[in-house]
Formats: C-alpha cells, structure tokens, sequence
C-alpha cells in the first residue's frame, strides 16, 4: 500500500512538474521580442524612432538619445524619420493624372529621394514592394495642383494615396509609416485577391492614420 502510495505521489509530482514546464514554455513564448537600437545597442520600448540610411533605403531602429543625433538637416548618413501624419482631405488628383502615373493598383506612395535625385513612386504588393516608373510630367503637374507636396521633408516623407474602389485617401506620411503598410500586407495576403483580412488590417490601418492626423 505504501508503494502504492508513493507510486501515486510521483505520478502527481511528475504531472506538475510537466504542468509547470508547459506553463513556462508559454510564457516564454508569450513573451514579445525585445527590440534594441541599432546605433548604440541599448534596450528600446516597443514604440521608438526611427532613422532611414537614404543612399539605400535603410530603415534602422533608434532609442530617443541616438535618434536626437540626426534630427539636423545638415549631411548626414542618416535622417531621423518624423512622427507627423497629415490628411489632406483636400488634395486634387483626377483620374487621369492618375492613370498618367502608370501605378497598377490603387495604393501606393511617392517620396523625393535625394540619392536618386527624382521623385520615387513605389506600391505594396503580397512579395514586397515594387518600383514603378513614373511620368515627371505627370507629377509635375500634380504638384502644381497641390502645393503642399512641395513641404514634404525630402528622403523621409511620403505622399501615401488609397485609392481602392471609391476611396480617396491622401496623406503625408513619415517613411516608416509606409515600410508598416508593405509589412501588414505581405503577413496577411492570402490567395489572388488578397482575402477579407487583409482588406480588414489595410482599413484598419488608414484609421488609425486619420486619428493620427
């Protein structure tokens, strides 16, 4: 009987300490990964700067002291991506001067690259994010027709257009703001069109922009 006993207190204490090991496995698991700053190497939140290396479209991660290093406008390697969102519920973009732009799809962005010395027109996609060519002209001509473009902080400030089935959405953007968007859109593609949770998360996305602004 005492065999027995202790038979049924190991088989217990076995099963607890499983339960236990299971329990921390989840925890571990659970746990979000810990970010650190790519300039100094210290711990950062899970909200924090970002710098982008413009000569070749490098988006890195920075705690607030580094990120305050490259707040200048001067010449540096890197520019500090701003926070600010800004509607412009405003903004004037035909038809037309939209099909001149040659986008394939009717979400995309465009930012003035000091590098390439041109204005960059790229759209998201389920593999990543393409480059498009884009018509000067074109642009030139939707810059006339909305001046505010020409206040957009060169290498690390987007015009982000939604122009999906009746929506006409335009805002300026921070850069990072628009590498987010690929990101969500890669992770949640599913089949040819996309799925309803992409959709969902793109929605999603853009009001928390408009709160934003």
């Amino acid at each position: 009987m005492s065999e027995a006993n202790n038979m049924i207190n190991q088989s217990s204490d076995n099963t607890k300490s499983q339960s236990s090991l299971a329990a921390l496995r989840r925890f571990v698991r659970s746990r979000k990964t810990v970010e650190h700053c790519d300039m100094c190497a210290n711990e950062i939140p899970e909200v924090h700067p970002h710098l982008i290396e413009p000569a070749n479209r490098r988006l890195i991660c920075a705690c607030r002291t580094c990120a305050i290093l490259f707040d200048g406008q001067g010449e540096t390697k890197y520019k500090r991506v701003p926070r600010r969102v800004t509607a412009l519920p405003e903004f004037h973009l035909t038809d037309a001067q939209w099909d001149g732009l040659m986008i394939p799809i009717q979400l995309a962005f465009f930012f003035n690259s000091t590098p390439d010395k041109r204005i960059i027109a790229l759209y998201p996609g389920p593999a990543g994010v393409t480059e498009s060519l884009l018509s000067l002209d074109t642009w030139n001509e939707i810059v006339s027709d909305n001046p505010i473009l020409e206040k957009m902080e060169t290498n690390v400030e987007e015009l982000l257009v939604n122009r999906v089935g009746k929506t006409r959405d335009y805002f300026i953007v921070p850069i990072d703001e628009c590498y987010k968007l690929v990101g969500l859109i890669r992770a949640n593609w599913s089949g040819l069109s996309g799925g309803t949770e992409v959709w969902r998360e793109i929605a999603q996305f853009y009001a928390e922009l408009k709160e934003r602004s």
